[in-house]
């Protein structure tokens, strides 16, 4: 009587299921926690927007940048993202070894919600776009119009045509302020958005051939 153990990745030279299942969890445990860093700067970021210079009566005021106060690095580079990572980050590890029949639906189900972190950076993309293009809102000089000092977005305003970073009177270094954060929420939510797309790409791969990483082989006897 002999004992030997049968492979099933030994039966062919392309890649086995087994190993394609590895790749696909090991994406996922990559991906999750990238995104979870990623939606935890970018709620940071929208944040420190709406305190320019730390400053707290610029909100009470209402004097915040439009595009500050929708709030896109919270509600869409940030929360959505954040609920998305985590959900990814979970199946990832809960998968180590699982059983197709649970991982393929998860599977399906994190390239669904990946859907939704990418629309929600692709939002906080664009109108970070609009706001650093846009400049801040902020007091400036408006004499040349018969005005004294007001708030508006000087740098929309092709009249008074503003040539430098100090055009902006109050609040303090606004200009550098917004170009900074904005800046950061643009780079953020791009590599959040290829984050997701890989993810997506990943989850439909877990569909065809699951998360599980433990079938490995059984012994089997062979008299």
């Amino acid at each position: 009587m002999r004992w030997a153990l049968v492979l099933s990745s030994s039966s062919s030279s392309s890649p086995s299921p087994c190993r394609q299942a590895m790749c696909v969890g090991r994406c996922s445990r990559i991906v999750g926690p990238c995104l979870l860093a990623l939606g935890t700067l970018s709620v940071i970021a929208n944040i420190l927007l709406l305190f320019p210079g730390g400053a707290w009566k610029y909100l009470v005021d209402g004097h915040i940048t439009k595009q500050a106060k929708v709030m896109p690095g919270i509600w869409g580079g940030g929360i959505t993202v954040l609920l998305v990572a985590t959900h990814i980050t979970a199946v990832g590890w809960r998968c180590a070894g699982c059983s197709d029949s649970l991982c393929s639906p998860q599977a399906f189900l994190s390239a669904v919600l990946s859907k939704l972190a990418l629309l929600g950076s692709a939002a906080c993309f664009i109108l970070s776009g609009v706001g650093l293009t846009n400049g801040p809102l902020c007091l400036y000089n408006a004499s040349e119009h018969g005005h004294g000092p007001t708030w508006g977005y000087p740098f929309l305003d092709t009249g008074s045509q503003p040539d430098t970073w100090d055009t902006c009177l109050e609040p303090a270094g606004i200009v550098a302020w917004n170009v900074a954060l904005f800046s950061l929420l643009l780079l953020v939510s791009a590599a959040e958005m290829v984050l997701a797309s890989i993810q997506i790409l990943n989850g439909c791969a877990g569909c065809l051939c699951g998360f599980c990483e433990g079938k490995q082989g059984r012994p089997t006897r062979l008299d």
